[in-house]
């Protein structure tokens, strides 16, 4: 791309922010909650309006089986290069109705609303960084927007359609909100949560306590076992977070459930606390006549600094340009970033408006950085296209 065709694109973006503002509003005044996919399809028909209205083609595939995604597609001057994903997801964790308890609102320079930053206009953003490039002469490799379904409850199909569509591509930019500091995401924990069953004896507490088993006393030790497997100095953390059991006050526990969160930053972290993990659970339980069975439940895969690095240097080299100066930093939030990260894809993530108090009432993005961070994208992506 020469240098006029590359300011072109920068200066539509300059022009911008009201109409990226209004479909920001749009797609915040839609309850996508994970679990409401009529909602996440709302939202990937208002995306795949203004796409199509700009000429890019769109297809949502909605079957669990592929994904539920929402696919759009740049064919590029060589359609089979390996491509740039421009990736998302289209879920919030906001129940069905909280958009009518409290719809988008503008306060100053900051929009509110569920799911504003996370990552609702995150998907503006990717929406407004295809058109831009639209309108220059094609790329020389495939852009590829890939916007999943349910990445607030792991990504149990989104997986599928990420593996499918990001393998073996050039580059993936993920859409996470900007961190509060303005920086990107250069590295993410990975977690897995597990389901832990325990099954004893029933008996009477008071009439014959000695015949019974306690799941209950039995879980207890486990979860004392599990909890010593965290090591803040590596980044490991254990955590279990729900327990339940029993019958009734009276009644030696026959039964006893916990669900254990994990947390680990590199795939070697994860082999080793995984083995700690199931060597515990494969010991004899500590009152005898209970027996344990762990299930593993969901997983994020780690986002390591090694995937994110080359990127976050052209980057920064691109936001300069714009006017902003902006570094990594690593979170202990998972995100789809560690799928592509997994697979070998250069990846970056957090590309999105800068945002704050996800997952809150209070959630909110500074609507001033909406123009800027997508003009570094678009530059960004114009810079891969000049090594292509």
């Amino acid at each position: 791309m020469t240098v006029l065709e590359t300011n072109a694109a920068v200066a539509w973006l300059a022009d911008q922010r009201p109409a990226m503002q209004e479909a920001l509003a749009t797609l915040v005044n839609i309850d996508s909650g994970s679990y409401d996919k009529a909602g996440t399809d709302a939202v990937a028909s208002a995306m795949a309006g203004w796409l199509n209205a700009a000429g890019i083609a769109t297809e949502h595939r909605s079957a669990p089986a592929d994904g539920d995604v929402l696919l759009t597609h740049l064919p590029g001057a060589n359609p089979t290069a390996a491509p740039v994903v421009l990736m998302g997801h289209r879920d919030t964790v906001f129940p069905t109705g909280t958009v009518a308890q409290r719809p988008w609102r503008v306060e100053g320079d900051l929009g509110y609303g569920p799911g504003v930053a996370d990552m609702k206009s995150g998907l503006v953003l990717q929406c407004f960084v295809m058109m831009a490039l639209q309108k220059l002469p094609p790329l020389p490799f495939p852009l590829r927007g890939l916007f999943t379904a349910d990445e607030e409850i792991g990504s149990q199909n989104g997986r599928v359609a990420i593996q499918t569509h990001a393998r073996g591509a050039r580059a993936v930019f993920n859409s996470e909100p900007g961190r509060v500091s303005g920086n990107l995401v250069t590295e993410r924990k990975g977690g897995a949560t597990f389901l832990i069953e325990v099954t004893g004896r029933a008996a009477h507490a008071g009439v014959n306590h000695a015949d019974g088993a306690s799941a209950i006393a039995a879980l207890a030790h486990l979860v004392i076992a599990l909890h010593a497997l965290t090591d803040y100095s590596t980044g490991i953390t254990t955590n279990v977070g729900l327990v339940s059991g029993g019958m009734s006050t009276n009644t030696v526990a026959p039964t006893a459930q916990a669900k254990l969160d994990v947390r680990f930053r590199t795939l070697a972290e994860r082999e080793a606390v995984f083995a700690h993990i199931h060597a515990l659970v494969a010991q004899p339980p500590q009152v005898p006549g209970t027996q344990v069975r762990i299930t593993q439940t969901s997983e994020s895969m780690p986002f390591e600094l090694h995937s994110s690095q080359a990127l976050m240097q052209r980057y920064q080299h691109s936001a300069a340009e714009v006017g902003f100066a902006v570094d990594g930093e690593a979170t202990g939030g998972c995100s789809d970033a560690g799928l592509t990260g997994s697979l070998g894809v250069p990846t970056l993530c957090g590309v999105g408006p800068v945002g704050g108090k996800a997952h809150t009432d209070a959630e909110y993005c500074h609507l001033d950085t909406l123009v800027p961070r997508a003009q570094a994208l678009v530059k960004t992506i114009l810079g891969l296209a000049e090594l292509a």
